[in-house]
């Protein structure tokens, strides 16, 4: 029998920090967090289903509500669209208040909630790229996807509850302004100390995680990136192409997905990072669902895909995190991860890109910039 890995466990800052990779692991520090909970729990996720595990967290928050803890659940409206509505009806009974992020008119319409983020009793977070649902809370079978939680404890807890809380109370306006909510979001973000919280959101200019990553990588001489969904505007492609000019630059995309477009449109990518000497890897073991940058001492993690939609539109939630020695344990993940990825080589590349899939490539880059996920996941181009 294999002993299991020993945990990724950080002092940083006065904050106690834990990278959670499997997805059993998850769901039992979930259910025990809300178990534990004395005051107030806020969550806000992309996919809540309800499934078993959903039907768990669910039970578990509706427990918590009837001893009087304050409970508040936002989900996407697109995300969780496949749950029953009585599913969440049931909270009424304890007290507990949700809510649908579903904007349904105008340019509301293209934006969604892709966050991933719970604060319980302003202590304690818990963020990612994983939903609720029994495909990211398990750990084998098929179907099941990789993917990684953080969880923070320490003063900065409190900083995401107030994000929280105005997000949520944004959701409940009937007719709130998509400029409050921008404000929110670059109001929110923090730029000192090493732990930095960076939200995204529909904002006219470039928001704070953009540019957070940006000036990271514009002068990084080592990057590892793992993204389930990788298709950044064209400006970002030449910054990771002169990491690994300068220095090693190494990118971990998907070889599995429910949504075969988005492999579609990473391949687009790949030749022109290859020219450059960044070296790609497909992670074949199973569906890819990470979201995560580590680039010299510093390490992005959180609900953000590296695609124009989480770049430009969707609210998603990062923290940065300064600390050598956190950079050097998610390095060290990072190479794990590549012993269950294959190497795509220029040789490699070139001869599965014949011209038919070069095309379905640069369609399938197209539609990620201007369509839904739900849209191009039908589409399937991969």
């Amino acid at each position: 029998m294999a002993r299991a890995r020993k945990p990724i466990i950080a002092q940083i800052a006065d904050h106690r920090l834990e990278v959670i990779e499997t997805g059993s692991g998850r769901l039992k520090v979930l259910l025990e967090l809300i178990g534990a909970a004395e005051t107030s729990l806020r969550i806000v996720m992309y996919m809540f289903d309800d499934d078993r595990a959903g039907k768990a967290v669910r039970d578990a928050l509706i427990a918590a509500g009837e001893r009087g803890v304050a409970v508040n659940l936002l989900v996407d409206g697109f995300g969780s669209s496949s749950a029953d509505p009585e599913f969440f009806a049931k909270l009424d009974g304890a007290g507990a208040k949700y809510c649908f992020f579903h904007p349904s008119y105008g340019r509301r319409y293209l934006i969604r909630n892709h966050q991933k983020l719970i604060v319980v009793d302003d202590k304690t977070v818990l963020l990612g790229g994983s939903n609720i649902d029994s495909e990211y809370l398990k750990d084998t079978g098929p179907g099941h996807w990789r993917d990684l939680w953080l969880r923070l404890d320490g003063p900065q807890a409190r900083n995401a509850g107030r994000y929280l809380e105005l997000v949520i109370g944004w959701s409940h306006r009937k007719k709130a302004k998509i400029r409050s909510l921008r404000r929110i979001v670059a109001e929110q973000s923090t730029s000192r100390g090493p732990l930095q919280w960076k939200f995204s959101g529909p904002v006219s200019r470039r928001n704070s995680w953009w540019r957070s990553i940006g000036r990271d990588i514009g002068k990084a001489r080592q990057l590892d990136m793992i993204f389930a969904y990788f298709s950044p505007p064209s400006a970002m492609l030449r910054r990771i192409g002169a990491v690994g000019s300068r220095g090693r630059a190494r990118i971990v995309t998907a070889a599995k997905s429910d949504n075969t477009t988005t492999i579609a449109a990473a391949r687009n990518c790949y030749s022109r990072l290859l020219r450059r000497h960044v070296e790609v890897y497909e992670y074949e073991k199973s569906k890819l669902h990470t979201k995560l940058v580590i680039v010299d001492d510093v390490v992005h993690i959180g609900s953000s895909n590296f695609d124009y939609r989480s770049l430009y539109l969707n609210l998603e939630v990062m923290l940065r995190i300064k600390d050598k020695g956190f950079a050097d344990e998610m390095r060290r993940y990072f190479e794990r991860e590549l012993k269950d990825s294959r190497w795509i080589t220029a040789q490699v590349h070139k001869q599965r890109a014949n011209p038919w899939l070069r095309i379905k490539w640069a369609i399938a880059h197209f539609l990620m910039t201007v369509t839904d996920y739900s849209v191009t996941r039908r589409l399937n181009l991969g």
